[in-house]
């Protein structure tokens, strides 16, 4: 029977090279889903050009680049999307689907060092300060305490350990346990690490457990208690996952931004994470310590916050050095 020599589809492709993210480097569902729609989108440029990625030469993918900055796409995103191209078609040469690599040679824009956004240490201050008033209120319901205790709970593990709100949300509940003073993490291709607590985030924990465990078998604003109680998640809910979305977390903390006194746009459970790592660098942590901490593989991730340490030490020789300006 004669071997069809149809091209695969575009489709196909994406599956496999994602198929290969995940098997051999470990990518997890949200980098997955990353470059899902990243390509997706080039592949939708190249069938209006009436072309695909079996076919695309190094042009047409200057001209969808181009098309990606006509579109008002951010150099960073832009950016993005030339790195998943570069390692889509790394893939198909490496796997003799197509004998040549035409994003090789593309250059991307460029870009301004980025500095991650970052709260002041009294910013954080004032959100802890007000999650706390929020889960000590007299006139709150029972459910309106819990979903306050859960928030402050959130924060404080948040800010002492700098876990990426994936890593948050999908704590186990048994990392809630009194006497523990580290637990294990399972963060980017499914590694582990040991992440310390320290004692005001165990005591958010054991509040926040203490508060679902009494409520056993209420129903009040939605949250079914006794269920709650019973999952194997600390931070459970109904939905598909079982656990606290990403989302909603996002949500809580902009409105509790706000009722402290604070832009919501400039808070994110990313941007506390930051703040986690500038403000233990800027107290004279080692780079390496929080590269560990905040489980980047490559030292070069964690050096975005090399300004940090830069600033330090120029306050150091500038308060401290015998011929310093007086």
């Amino acid at each position: 029977m004669r071997k069809s020599s149809a091209k695969p589809s575009d489709a196909k492709l994406t599956g496999l090279f994602l198929d290969m993210l995940a098997a051999e480097q470990g990518a997890g569902p949200n980098t997955l889903d990353a470059y899902r729609r990243d390509l997706t989108d080039l592949s939708e440029f190249l069938t209006r050009v009436g072309h695909s990625f079996t076919d695309a030469e190094t042009q047409v993918l200057r001209d969808y680049l181009a098309d990606l900055d006509a579109r008002g796409f951010k150099s960073s995103s832009v950016a993005r999307r030339l790195s998943a191209m570069r390692h889509l078609f790394r893939f198909l040469l490496n796997e003799r689907i197509r004998g040549e690599d035409p994003a090789a040679i593309l250059s991307g824009p460029k870009r301004g060092r980025g500095l991650p956004k970052v709260l002041s240490i009294s910013d954080v201050d004032r959100m802890l300060r007000r999650a706390k008033e929020m889960s000590e209120a007299a006139d709150a319901s029972a459910s309106q305490r819990l979903r306050a205790l859960r928030l402050y709970c959130l924060l404080e593990v948040l800010y002492a350990t700098g876990l990426r709100v994936s890593e948050l949300v999908s704590l186990p509940r048994s990392a809630a346990k009194r006497d523990a003073r580290m637990i294990v993490v399972r963060g980017k291709g499914d590694k582990e690490r040991l992440v310390p607590l320290n004692e005001a985030s165990r005591q958010a924990m054991a509040d926040y457990l203490s508060a679902t465990d009494a409520a056993k078998g209420e129903k009040k604003g939605g949250l079914a208690a006794s269920s709650l109680a019973a999952s194997k998640w600390l931070f459970p809910s109904f939905g598909e996952s079982g656990h606290l979305t990403r989302q909603h977390f996002a949500r809580d903390l902009k409105e509790l931004a706000v009722a402290s006194g604070l832009q919501a746009r400039l808070v994110s459970p990313h941007v506390l994470r930051h703040a986690f790592a500038s403000h233990l660098l800027h107290n004279g942590a080692d780079l390496r310590i929080v590269q560990t901490l905040l489980g980047h593989t490559d030292i070069s991730t964690t050096q975005i916050y090399t300004h940090v340490v830069e600033e330090r030490l120029k306050s150091l020789v500038r308060d401290l050095h015998p011929l310093a300006d007086k």
